[in-house]
């Protein structure tokens, strides 16, 4: 029994990456991201604090979701789509030495509802500049035709004004993964591919193959962080039989599970090929599990209120931006100078 147990934990050290970070090096193309364990654990912070609907906590960054990893971080300009239910911010990290956007997934009073719906998405919307890449046009409407990517793209400018030449990091949960994935590409066609990096958690399918060869391109600098039996990363559905027809995953997934028996439980991070439907990865498993979903890295990533699209904010903070006739507003400040 004893020498059982020893050759489980051998195969699960050698084979795997725990949570740790720790174990064998995995060796990567030279041209390959390699996947940082520790940065992951720090943006997922932000991806679930975007989620927070009490915008004058969030702005100030003292919500109850702002502090541990992510303490200290500058918010500059914060996006708020009311007529469309989006939300999103840009600051800047200082100890990344980077600016970070994040955007909240769906508000959905019921989740059930919103990934009900996506088993029926579409790809019905070719993409600019890509040959025979199609991706579903409300993803890819949630960020470039709403008030989303002027507020990013103001809030960048800012930061760079003020700061440098600041790396840019993107990252987003659920729904929030899908606008994440078209701003980190919208910003690499701006700023170089070497200025971007984008990781996402739980993410749905957003394009087909055609245009996940052209995102890989763009944006190498990518990771699809998913985790255990999570349903939202298996949809839209993805048909073998139909490889070009139909959504298709871009690299790198990262699949977070447990492996163990009995009492013995170890947390693995496993880096999947550069197919983006890597078969021994999430895709290995029935994709069943809300629970899952909500919860990467033991923190927690959905909204901190019931109510669908609910916000809260003093009078004051109206000052900080302008409201437009739909009732959406971008709320920013001057980005401090780092010697003060």
């Amino acid at each position: 029994m004893e020498q059982r147990w020893w050759m489980i934990l051998m195969i699960t050290v050698c084979l795997f990456v725990g949570s740790s970070g720790r174990g064998l090096k995995i060796k990567h193309k030279v041209d390959s991201p390699v996947y940082n364990h520790t940065l992951t654990t720090i943006l997922v912070e932000y991806a679930s604090a975007v989620y927070i609907s009490d915008l004058t906590d969030l702005f100030a960054w003292t919500c109850s979701r702002c502090d541990g990893l992510t303490k200290g971080f500058e918010v500059i300009e914060l996006i708020v789509d009311v007529q469309n239910c989006l939300q999103a911010f840009v600051g800047v990290a200082d100890d990344l030495d980077a600016i970070v956007i994040a955007f909240r997934g769906t508000q959905e009073t019921s989740i059930q509802n919103w990934i009900a719906d996506l088993f029926w998405k579409q790809l019905d919307f070719d993409y600019p500049g890509c040959t025979d890449g199609k991706v579903h046009h409300g993803f890819f409407n949630a960020y470039n035709n709403t008030i989303m990517r002027s507020g990013i793209l103001d809030g960048v400018s800012r930061a760079k004004g003020a700061y440098g030449d600041l790396k840019i990091m993107v990252t987003g949960h659920s729904m929030g993964g899908a606008m994440a994935a078209f701003c980190g590409l919208d910003l690499a066609l701006i700023y170089g591919s070497k200025n971007v990096q984008v990781t996402t958690f739980g993410m749905p399918r957003i394009g087909n193959a055609a245009f996940a060869s052209y995102y890989s391109q763009i944006v190498p600098n990518t990771f699809r962080v998913t985790h255990g039996h999570d349903l939202v990363p298996h949809l839209p559905p993805y048909y073998h039989h139909f490889p070009q027809k139909t959504y298709h995953h871009f690299p790198t997934e990262v699949w977070l599970y447990d492996i163990g028996l009995e009492f013995l439980i170890y947390p693995v991070e496993k880096i999947c090929d550069g197919s983006g439907e890597d078969p021994e990865c999430s895709r290995s498993v029935s994709g069943n599990s809300i629970s899952d979903h909500l919860t990467y890295f033991g923190v927690e990533l959905g909204c901190d209120t019931p109510s669908k699209c609910s916000i809260v904010m003093t009078p004051n903070l109206a000052s900080y931006g302008d409201v437009d006739d739909n009732g959406n507003f971008a709320l920013y400040r001057e980005p401090k100078l780092r010697d003060q």
